[in-house]
């Protein structure tokens, strides 16, 4: 986000900013009270004092001594008084950061189309995805706003799902438009998530719908947090200010990690849109360089009709203070505070005097004009200052009065006769209280600034005059009043005025969302771009869908504003529960894991001792008589118990990791070479399946393997109970021998919709390239002359192909084909790394992409199952149902088996580990970190190794057992005798008789 500085310098024109601002650094907002404007801090005050009495003596030095006549020619004197002051210039927000690196993105995706001189071409064969998130389906001007935007977006060639955490009555307005939509629940399992990589962009509506972000305070597991959605667009509209006005408590609480979990959020987006200038400021915490405003919104016009609906005129009145004979002027101003302010507001009371005349009253102390001015942080300094002034103009105490929003503006405005803009400030778009005024159908009178005058034609919907010739304000009002109310050229000024605001900026809103997903999104090479927003025609693009929500209208559930505030309340609540069994948690696991740790080392100095104990034993302690070669066998026996227990809790450390009772492993430290970020990307499963072949007889000991894409269960073509027990009953029986098994065909993939054959599948979703990538892969793998061009054939005969990494293979073939993979991908790597590396550009995506050839990755089994004989059998997900597809027979004459051939592939394997084991190469080399590297050299070395081990273990139990042969021994001292058992029938006969 960037805030540049325009007009005069700053100064103390923005009590809104830091005075840092000024010197260019980024703006911070000074704290946030309710209606997001700043308290002026005594600074401040002391000079809205002094700006007042330096409007006080200009007023007497230059305006007649009676305090209601006076010709208007003297406001061109007072005027060249107050030269000086400011009217509030300065202040404009532009998305720099923004706007540069989306300029800069355009155009690297310009260069990387001939980075590697191959022509990105592309085929269009279906529409882009877009994926929308509303947090509700209740009916409101958000939701009219985006119901606007996507059939706009529907009519430039998007395909539209919609997305909600709550049903509601809108559910019919968006199936009228034939958009389809899910209800996501807040919790979800693993059968309900959804897969964001089908989705070209994502557009999200609101504050309440941040669960979709993350898991942090909601347990919903399609985070676009995480990786692989990090990569999916996101813009992301906030119209809600709750969160911004909760920022200073959350700090005074220590909710620390609260506006962390929230700054982490507002990252993740692309795009942060808001519907005003103001917005950004206040959410200056969290800016990240991807703020940006599209002005625009039906919420005033919505919020008018309701209020209308609700016939409050009468009672607002009473509550106000008014009747219904009082004439009502409203003066308002921009939502920004600042010094000028104040002389703006006594220019404008000044203009007002002349209507005391046209309003007489028999009592001089009260009068049928009334003045309300209404702002946002009008201060008890602010107030004693315009009330001096008021009545130093000469008006009657009752007459005007001075009142802070609090609440809805309709309120206030809804009562009014009349409304004047009086802030003479330069804002960037069409200020959002005078639309509210228009929608109410009250006349407006504004100074002819850029930014009204660019939607308010003078006389026609409202009324314009020069802000450096106030006195036509005066002449203004004195025509637009007759008879105590408004005239009726007046009147049917306002009355046109209601009916143009209902799609004031209908037209830019509509179109910046369109030109921002235009300049966001990135399609594949098989996506059919959108029409360009001047191709759209005008009645989706300039006007909101009023139409669309003529019959859920009067079913409005709450307040959005009362929604927002409630979600934050609630988004609280359980963050502040979670802190609390975070922390017990934390307690716990803490004093779990000191007694475990004790617990360990406990065990561990006991096995020591017992071991130097055991060793001591068989040293020094009498051993039992009996032959040297059944010691040894003991001894032997021992050492054998000893090693494998070792080994066993090496395998279980290995096989459980960090997450016990799981039979996953850690890739990345299986793997050093996933440790590396670029290769964890571009490899993406390849990643997995390398890791698990490496030294696959600790991790992996059944006869078969199979994977599973999530994408598949989020596509629901995953395996059901049914056709998994079928697979298991095929390969328990043998069915189909050494075999391919696959469940999710090429023919069934959204991005085929034309059911093409598997090379121009293949071309479609790798930019045009695909042929071109694998051609020279093979040559490279292959070491054949560079005028060789030829591909594998991958005949269409009516059978489909195996997509999303969802597929089963007999452990040995798999890691066959792990053997051949690990030389197709170095190959690739060879190729593209430099490039790819440095900038991300690739030509196989039309765009950058970190994952470059994982699309070609994806359909290489197909070219390994069918050129290597193996039978390929299709498992149907729902029946499990299997039939053979590309029979062998078909294939004769087709197949380059001698290419794919096992004795092949393993003499290339060990071609490359003798190199890598003997030559160690010093040129960067992808190959020998994706698996192991053995060779018969390795071999021999490794048998050499063992014997030597075991030669060496075998001197030492015999030096061992030499020891205690040698060690000498102490006779027997004695020999005990054992006394005869007394007879039973013996008794001692010396006693007494």
């Amino acid at each position: 986000m960037g805030f540049v500085e325009t007009g005069v310098p700053l100064k103390r024109t923005a009590p809104l900013l830091h005075s840092s601002f000024a010197a260019g650094r980024r703006p911070r907002l000074r704290s946030r009270v309710p209606r997001f404007l700043i308290k002026v801090d005594y600074l401040h005050w002391a000079f809205a004092v002094a700006v007042f009495f330096l409007v006080v003596v200009l007023f007497q030095a230059f305006l007649p001594g009676s305090a209601v006549e006076g010709p208007p020619q003297q406001w061109g004197s007072v005027l060249e008084g107050v030269g000086d002051l400011e009217y509030g210039d300065g202040i404009k927000f532009v998305p720099t950061e923004l706007v540069q690196r989306l300029e800069r993105e355009n155009q690297e995706a310009n260069a990387s189309a001939m980075a590697f001189g191959e022509p990105l071409k592309r085929f269009p064969l279906r529409k882009p995805q877009l994926a929308v998130v509303v947090p509700d389906l209740y009916p409101d001007a958000m939701q009219l706003k985006m119901v606007s935007i996507a059939a706009a977006l529907k009519e430039s060639g998007f395909d539209i799902q919609v997305f909600s955490f709550h049903d509601g009555p809108a559910r019919i307005v968006w199936r009228s438009m034939g958009i389809f939509l899910k209800i996501l629940p807040i919790v979800t399992n693993p059968e309900t998530t959804v897969d964001w990589l089908d989705y070209n962009g994502i557009l999200v509506n609101s504050i309440q719908a941040r669960p979709v972000f993350s898991c942090l305070t909601f347990a919903l597991v399609c985070s676009l947090l995480q990786e692989p959605f990090r990569s999916v667009p996101v813009i992301w509209t906030i119209h809600e200010s709750s969160p911004a006005l909760r920022l200073d408590d959350y700090s005074k609480n220590g909710q620390f990690q609260l506006v962390n979990e929230w700054k982490q959020v507002f990252s993740r987006a692309t795009v942060i849109v808001f519907p005003t200038h103001s917005m950004p400021m206040m959410y200056s915490t969290f800016d990240t360089g991807n703020f940006m405003v599209i002005p625009g919104s039906p919420a005033e016009a919505w919020e008018a009709d309701n209020f209308v609906a609700m016939q409050k005129d009468r009672i607002l009145r009473v509550s106000m203070s008014s009747t219904s004979d009082n004439f009502l002027i409203v003066v308002v101003g921009s939502q920004f505070s600042y010094s000028g302010m104040l002389l703006e507001h006594a220019l404008v009371l000044e203009a007002l005097r002349p209507l005391l005349q046209k309003f007489p009253s028999s009592n001089s102390s009260y009068s049928l004009l009334k003045v309300h001015i209404l702002g946002w942080n009008f201060t008890s300094a602010y107030k004693k200052a315009l009330e001096v002034i008021a009545e130093k103009v000469g008006y009657p105490g009752s007459i005007v009065e001075h009142i802070v929003i609090n609440g809805d503006t309709n309120r206030y405005l809804g009562v009014a006769d009349l409304v004047i803009y009086g802030s003479f400030l330069e804002e960037q778009s069409f200020p959002n209280i005078l639309k509210q005024s228009m929608s109410l159908g009250k006349l407006i009178v504004a100074p002819d600034l850029n930014m009204i005058r660019k939607y308010v034609d003078n006389r026609v919907n409202g009324y314009l005059f020069p802000k450096e010739n106030i006195s036509m304000l005066t002449q203004i009002l004195l025509q637009a009043t007759s008879n105590g109310k408004l005239s009726l050229p007046a009147q049917r000024v306002a009355s046109v005025a209601k009916g143009y605001a209902r799609n004031l900026m209908a037209s830019e809103a509509i179109q910046g969302y369109v030109s921002l997903l235009e300049k966001v999104l990135r399609f594949p090479s098989e996506i059919m771009p959108p029409k360009a927003v001047e191709r759209i025609p005008p009645e989706f693009k300039e006007q909101w869908r009023w139409e669309l929500f003529t019959n859920v209208r009067g079913e409005d559930h709450l307040n959005s504003s009362f929604r927002s505030h409630k979600y934050s309340d609630t988004l609280e609540e359980q963050w502040n529960h979670s802190q609390i069994q975070s922390s017990a948690n934390t307690k716990s696991k803490v004093d779990e894991a000191l007694i475990s740790i004790e617990w360990e080392e406990e065990k561990k100095i006991e096995m020591m001792g017992a071991g130097k104990i055991t060793e001591e034993e068989l040293d020094r302690s009498d051993q039992p008589h009996g032959l040297w070669e059944e010691v040894y066998k003991n001894v032997k026996r021992a050492e054998r118990a000893s090693n494998e227990f070792h080994e066993r809790d090496e395998r279980e450390l290995e096989r459980s990791g960090r997450r016990p009772e799981a039979d996953d492993i850690d890739a990345s430290s299986h793997l050093p070479i996933l440790r590396d970020g670029y290769y964890r990307d571009v490899l993406g499963e390849y990643g997995a399946f390398f890791a698990l072949a490496y030294q696959i007889d600790s991790i992996h000991k059944n006869a078969w393997i199979a994977f599973q894409s999530w994408r598949a269960s989020a596509r629901k073509a995953s395996l059901s109970r049914k056709a998994e027990t079928a697979l298991l009953e095929a390969i328990e029986h043998q069915t189909h021998g050494d075999a391919l098994y696959f469940w999710v065909r090429m023919d069934k993939d959204p991005r085929n919709p034309q059911n093409l054959d598997f090379w121009r599948f293949c071309d479609t979703i790798n930019a045009g390239n695909c042929r071109t990538a694998v051609s020279e892969a093979f040559r490279r793998m292959y070491g054949v002359g560079d005028d060789w061009s030829s591909l594998p054939q991958m005949p269409d005969d009516g059978d489909s192909w195996s997509v999303m990494h969802s597929w089963a293979l007999p452990t040995r073939s798999f890691l066959e084909f792990v053997m051949f993979s690990r030389m197709f991908v170095d190959a690739m790597d060879t190729k593209m790394y430099d490039e790819h590396h440095q900038s991300a550009s690739c030509y196989l995506s039309t765009s950058k992409d970190r994952h470059c050839y994982a699309h070609v990755l994806e359909l290489l089994v197909n070219v390994w199952a069918y050129h290597s004989a193996r039978h390929i059998i299709y498992v149907d997900p729902e029946s499990g149902s299997m039939e053979e597809y590309h029979r062998p027979k078909s294939r004769r004459g087709k197949m380059w088996i001698q290419w794919f051939s096992y004795s092949t592939l393993k003499s290339m394997d060990e071609d490359l580990a003798e190199e890598a084991d003997t030559d160690h190469p010093d040129r960067r080399w992808l190959w020998p970190s994706t698996g192991e590297v053995f060779w018969q050299g390795t071999y021999e070395r490794e048998m050499n190794k063992q014997q030597r081990q075991k030669e060496r273990r075998k001197q030492e139990t015999k030096d061992r057992i030499q020891r205690i042969k040698k060690r000498a021994r102490q006779k027997t001292l004695g020999r005990y005798v054992k006394p005869p058992t007394e007879r039973s029938g013996y008794r001692n006969t010396s006693g007494t008789i």
